[in-house]
């Protein structure tokens, strides 16, 4: 089919690359000449493994093309998905300023009729205003149908979960819509759910408001693991091996961040705010993430006197490994309080330093080489679990460090491993390590 994107971010690039993989004519929409001429040459603006292959094969097939023209974009397709950003407003609330200018171009532009699809995150109800939209600004007499299709994608894995979703979620007015969804979609071999628009809508807030949950519950465990001396490994794995429960997101950490459960989380209490329902429970799990980016500098600031002038090395700054997106990451409140302690902050990622500079604080200084942050410092913070970061053998934090004082938020290391070094040692919901003999502070 002749589908058009309308935005070229995580979810409108990754979505518009893998249609013209199966096969559909796409033409991907932005308002930015400078990305389209990256991307017309195979090149993404964003960092996701396996996207720029995926772009050049559908280039150089002539399924996937870029325009910042909407008239030519609109032109005889028979699909127009919306895929611009809904960002947070000072509420909470969802910002559907990109949306509605997207709507009002759309019925400006179309001269045929279409089937417009919203992988936007929207409010629920938001689709039917889209299509209230879409009607005031028709210039043509055309038809408009509505679908709303959310997206459950992982950034660091979005190829992977296009062709290996669990479900496809189909909220539509009509039949006929649903099932020419449902065919695009066929040659991904996803199971498709089909709904009606708003409990589409809605599917998308409610999983991530549970797995945001489920985070959010297994750091509280790991708060009580350290104190009555548990391990929050093996309770994890002990509560995932009820099918029940399940393992996924039981991960102990230092809360989680990124550009949908946090947004979405404090959406769907705004939505459930809009009909006078007082969603107690996920505002208990908004709160708890907040409050676990600030263990680990809790646990840094007991046992240091005072952190002036000393060297912090930070590693990882993404939000998540496999991502350069720094939106919600952890990062960004541990680096401005050590800054506000007057510690030395030596940060490093492997690949997100670029989007980092942009929006931490320029008094940190950035280095390329993991070693290089390492060298002379008084502790080390561990805050993405990069494989990089994940495969470091401990002995090089004794040979680099000042002081060997590793804090550990991501739990990259086994405590029977670390065990065996010369290291102080501080995780998420484990016992800590404090060997007998330390370099003096």
């Amino acid at each position: 089919m002749r589908i058009s994107v309308v935005g070229t971010g995580y979810v409108g690039l990754v979505t518009g690359v893998c249609l013209s993989e199966i096969g559909h004519s796409v033409i991907c929409v932005d308002i930015d000449e400078n990305k389209l001429n990256q991307l017309r040459a195979g090149l993404s603006p964003i960092y996701e493994p396996g996207l720029d292959d995926l772009m050049k094969r559908n280039i150089q097939s002539n399924r996937l093309f870029f325009t910042s023209d909407h008239k030519e974009a609109f032109q005889n397709v028979d699909v127009i998905y919306i895929a611009v950003g809904t960002p947070e407003k000072e509420d909470g609330s969802a910002n559907l300023f990109f949306v509605e200018q997207v709507a009002k171009s759309i019925g400006q532009n179309i001269s045929n009729d279409v089937i417009v699809v919203t992988k936007s995150t929207v409010p629920v109800g938001t689709n039917n205003w889209i299509k209230e939209v879409i009607k005031e600004n028709l210039v043509n007499k055309v038809e408009v149908k509505i679908v709303s299709n959310p997206e459950f994608l992982r950034e660091g894995s979005a190829i992977y979960d296009s062709f290996n979703g669990d479900r496809i979620v189909i909220g539509a007015e009509d039949d006929e819509s649903a099932n020419i969804m449902e065919k695009i979609n066929k040659p991904f071999g996803i199971p498709v759910f089909k709904t009606d628009i708003r409990s589409a809508e809605m599917i998308k807030y409610a999983s991530n408001a549970f797995l945001a949950t489920k985070i959010s519950f297994i750091n509280e465990i790991s708060n009580i693991c350290e104190k009555v001396g548990a391990n929050v490994e093996d309770v994890a794995l002990g509560m995932g091996q009820d099918s029940r429960i399940g393992t996924q997101f039981l991960k102990a950490g230092i809360g989680y961040g990124g550009s949908c459960f946090p947004k979405d989380t404090k959406a769907l209490v705004q939505i459930a705010g809009n009909v006078e329902y007082d969603f107690e429970l996920l505002k208990g799990v908004i709160n708890v993430n907040k409050k676990q980016q600030e263990i680990l500098l809790q646990k840094l600031f007991n046992r240091f006197t005072s952190l002036e002038g000393k060297k912090i090395a930070v590693l990882g700054l993404a939000f998540k490994p496999n991502t350069d997106d720094m939106r919600e990451a952890a990062s960004i409140v541990i680096t401005n309080n050590l800054l506000e302690s007057n510690a030395h902050v030596v940060a490093y990622d492997p690949v997100a330093i670029y989007n980092a500079k942009k929006l931490l604080n320029n008094k940190i200084e950035f280095v390329e080489n993991l070693n290089e942050a390492l060298v002379d410092a008084d502790a080390a913070l561990l805050l993405t679990e990069w494989t990089e970061i994940r495969d470091i053998d401990p002995s090089v934090f004794e040979k680099l460090m000042k002081t060997p004082i590793v804090l550990d938020g991501r739990n990259c290391f086994e405590i029977e491993r670390m065990k065996k070094f010369n290291i102080e040692y501080y995780s998420m919901g484990r016992e800590t390590i404090i060997p007998a003999v330390l370099k003096t502070i």
